[in-house]
């Protein structure tokens, strides 16, 4: 199973699309910190769809909460920061993918960590659409590893 952590995501949109992704993935969704909205937001609920009941979602306060209940797990952080590709990586079952929120990424001491990882794109762009990344990164750990 895969694990996408959402730290302090601003878009319900975004969140909503993630979470579908999730549930026909299988995959648990973290969201950790403050969130840009509310889960109730119309606007998360209609992105998610009909998807919601079928999410192992979790509301997490902080970071380091998360990484102390998973000591043993791999941490993987996305940023645009770093060199390191998202396909240089054998994911395992059980990996956590962490990505920041759309406005300003993550915290620099998650981008420079050495799990710190990028998704190319071409010179002079500054990101990806959030909801866009999860779906590059997850399907590449799901292809490596099976549904």
């Amino acid at each position: 199973m895969l694990n996408i952590v959402l730290y302090e995501p601003e878009i319900p949109q975004n969140t909503g699309n993630i979470a579908r992704l999730c549930a026909c993935t299988g995959s648990s969704l973290y969201l950790v910190g403050k969130l840009g909205f509310s889960l109730s937001s119309k606007y998360t609920k209609r992105a998610g769809l009909d998807y919601w009941d079928s999410v192992d979602l979790h509301k997490i306060d902080t970071m380091e909460e998360l990484l102390e209940a998973n000591p043993y797990a791999n941490f993987y952080y996305l940023t645009t920061k770093t060199n390191r590709l998202y396909t240089d990586v054998k994911f395992k079952d059980g990996d956590f993918l962490v990505f920041g929120p759309e406005t300003r990424g993550l915290p620099e001491k998650y981008v420079k960590d050495k799990n710190s990882l990028t998704i190319p794109m071409k010179e002079g762009q500054r990101s990806l659409n959030l909801s866009n990344s999860v779906a590059i990164v997850a399907y590449e750990a799901i292809r490596q590893n099976g549904l």
